[in-house]
């Protein structure tokens, strides 16, 4: 295993190269298939079609341990994709988050004001202590670093209730790699996959930085 990693590559391909039950926890943020453009002009790669990128649970679902639990983004849109996609894995669905905002996101026939994601299962995980709710505030990241960035204080409290210190967080769908950050600021450790270099490296820089500041902070308390 390669924890504390960013790795380059297709998640389809790389994930298959991960040993089967060695990560603890799945969160990730997969492509939406909107054929997504920001005010900047820029785009996503694999966001035209679900095609094959969703093919990539499998591989995450054999790479879970047994009795663990993986938490998806998804687009409302193309739902039926994502649904079928973890059905074929074995994965089935044992909550629903609902992130609200405070301001719309688009709007057509609706105001799009909030953003979703499943809970699934593979096995029978054990039932949190102390379960978090169904209905979450969102934290906007300003997508500075990546058009559909996720923030960090958005994430951690889905890390913080189904993972305890020390696991193993993988997200092969990693982007600017906000899950990773917020696993390694809970002292969880990480792997992340992300297609695109420039996303690679972004996400490296922030992890390093996390790691300064932790560097930092121990020898602050040190006597």
């Amino acid at each position: 295993m390669i924890e504390n990693s960013v790795i380059q590559g297709d998640s389809t391909v790389v994930l298959k190269s991960l040993p089967s039950a060695s990560v603890d926890f799945v969160l990730t943020d997969p492509p939406y298939f909107v054929k997504y453009r920001d005010r900047l002009g820029r785009t996503i790669r694999n966001d035209r079609y679900p095609g094959t990128v969703l093919d990539a649970f499998k591989d995450v679902a054999r790479i879970l341990k047994p009795n663990r639990l993986c938490v998806s983004f998804y687009s409302w849109n193309h739902v039926g994709a994502f649904t079928s996609a973890w059905k074929e894995a074995d994965l089935y669905p044992v909550g629903h988050i609902v992130f609200k905002k405070v301001y719309a996101s688009s709007q057509r026939f609706l105001r799009y004001t909030h953003e979703s994601a499943f809970l699934l299962a593979k096995g029978r995980p054990e039932l949190p202590a102390t379960p978090i709710n169904d209905v979450l505030p969102w934290h906007y990241s300003g997508n500075r670093g990546h058009p559909t960035e996720k923030s960090v204080e958005t994430l951690k409290p889905i890390i913080e209730a189904f993972t305890k210190a020390g696991d193993v967080i993988l997200d092969p769908f990693a982007g600017s790699g906000s899950a990773l950050v917020a696993a390694a600021l809970l002292r969880r450790q990480y792997i992340g996959i992300e297609l695109e270099g420039n996303y690679c490296d972004l996400a490296r820089r922030r992890l390093a930085g996390v790691e300064r500041h932790s560097r930092a902070h121990s020898k602050a308390k040190s006597p």
